[in-house]
């Protein structure tokens, strides 16, 4: 049975690598085709280069006997054209497309991993304006006046992907890494029939970082974690059956404990994560870089001296899109310049990343356990049942079906509903094209509140939406 699965947005060259070294680690078989499409053509070459070097190397690294050539031809249809040529027999065959329709027409899944805008000049205008208003972020990509703008670009171009697939693949899994994710899934659930789930990867990040900290195996930690997305907590955590929470409590007051988490060439603290465990009594699943600007307690323009008690990162997004932009680069140039590329450049080893263990799951109808972002109907008892909820999933061939939870701790779903009323919000603006709830948004999130007036929030918001122009141009 052949399997067909779409990125949109594959110009996202690493993490379209990541996915397909997934696939091959995961041993998807001889039966995938996979479709890459992406709206920028020289990015959409480079990963296409890049697929099928991993593809040719997987092949040679897994293949039996001599790395003479076989009878077995590799398809390849790139660009809208199609080329034959004799090599090892491959695990995937790899085309291209810029024509949207193609690209998803068949497909059983489709993943997405685009960014509406850009770094620049969407990112950057979602920090620069705000700091001038006096707002300060550390990546703005999920709440926030940066989560809100980025929805406001992000949600429109994907109901218009799902309008596509209801007409071409409507029984697909939609597999969605693009951020906001709370904001786009509530919008895709609300207002498509396409079956879409969220997927982040923070969960098993925070479970290994946690293992590092308490001195435990890799992957030797159980645990059950509720929420929504970047704002989910761990309610159990155990150890061969024993809670695991008292020790980590215990590091609260060992004064030599200041765990630090190396991320693209730099190492980031993570006190806000550990002070916010040490008052609400569970952890976050989210990273501390990322969580101080969900609340208002951290980053606060009358008590600068938190951001080096906390050691809190401004601006930390916008360095990160610089370094990954550099890598991009000096990868591209590898790519090009060595046409031998070692095992050592791509090890076939299986990510954190949820998206391929669920098409494993349902292809070979394996029950699996995941955490997916999905509709709250009834998964978390007393939060918003209009709420996208982060919760654990039982995938197989039937699908995905989420676990009920019942009620969770009321302090946390507190917290969480600060959150959820600035996604609804976002995206009852694009509902009803109303610009006075963008404002609305604004108004209640916790950081912009915390930091601004209502009528610098209304000034700012304006000034955003004209920069953004055609990118948001249906609220101005």
């Amino acid at each position: 049975m052949s399997i067909k699965i779409t990125f949109l947005g594959a110009g996202s060259t690493i993490f379209a690598r990541n996915l397909i070294i997934d696939m091959l680690a995961w041993q998807l078989g001889e039966s995938i085709d996979l479709a890459l499409y992406d709206i920028d053509e020289h990015r959409l070459k480079t990963s296409t280069q890049v697929a099928e070097k991993l593809v040719s190397l997987y092949a040679t690294q897994h293949s039996s006997g001599s790395h003479s050539s076989g009878s077995q031809s590799m398809e390849r249809q790139s660009m809208g054209t199609q080329s034959m040529g004799t090599q090892k027999k491959l695990p995937m065959k790899i085309s291209a497309y810029r024509d949207i329709t193609r690209a998803l027409e068949g497909a059983d899944f489709v993943f997405s991993m685009f960014q509406v805008g850009g770094y620049t000049p969407s990112t950057v205008i979602d920090f620069e304006i705000p700091q001038k208003y006096g707002l300060r972020q550390t990546i703005g990509d999920t709440l926030g006046i940066g989560g809100i703008m980025r929805a406001l670009r992000t949600i429109p171009v994907l109901l218009e992907y799902c309008a596509l697939m209801e007409k071409h693949c409507p029984q697909t899994l939609f597999l969605n890494y693009v951020n906001p994710m709370a904001m786009n899934q509530l919008a895709m659930s609300s207002l498509t029939s396409i079956k879409s789930y969220g997927l982040c990867h923070s969960i098993p990040h925070t479970a290994h970082q946690l293992e590092e900290d308490l001195g435990l195996a890799r992957n030797s930690l159980e645990y059950k974690v509720a929420g929504i997305n970047h704002l989910a907590f761990f309610l159990s955590l155990t150890y061969q059956g024993r809670d695991m929470y008292p020790d980590l409590r215990a590091l609260l007051s060992d004064a030599s404990f200041d765990p630090r988490r190396p991320l693209l060439g730099k190492d980031l603290a993570d006190r806000v994560r550990y002070n916010v465990f040490k008052h609400f009594g569970y952890f976050v699943t989210e990273s501390s870089e990322h969580f101080s600007e969900y609340v208002p307690w951290f980053i606060q323009n009358h008590n600068v001296r938190l951001l080096e008690q906390f050691d809190i990162p401004l601006n930390e997004y916008p360095r990160r899109c610089e370094l990954q932009i550099e890598e991009w680069k000096a990868f591209e140039k590898k790519l090009l310049q060595d046409n031998d590329l070692s095992s050592d450049t791509f090890r076939f080893e299986k990510s954190v990343e949820y998206g391929v263990q669920i098409v494993k799951a349902v292809v070979d109808n394996v029950p699996t356990v995941v955490y997916a972002n999905v509709p709250n109907e009834g998964i978390i008892s007393n939060l918003s049942q209009n709420a996208l909820v982060e919760a654990e999933c039982v995938v197989d061939a039937k699908g995905i079906r989420p676990v009920h939870y019942g009620n969770i701790p009321p302090h946390l779903v507190a917290l969480m509903t600060t959150n959820v009323l600035v996604q609804e919000l976002t995206v009852e603006a694009i509902k009803t094209n109303k610009k006075e709830h963008v404002y609305h948004a604004a108004f209640l999130d916790p950081h912009t509140a915390a930091s601004l007036s209502l009528d610098a929030i209304v000034s700012m918001v304006d000034e955003l939406l004209l920069a953004h122009g055609d990118m948001i141009p249906y609220f101005t």
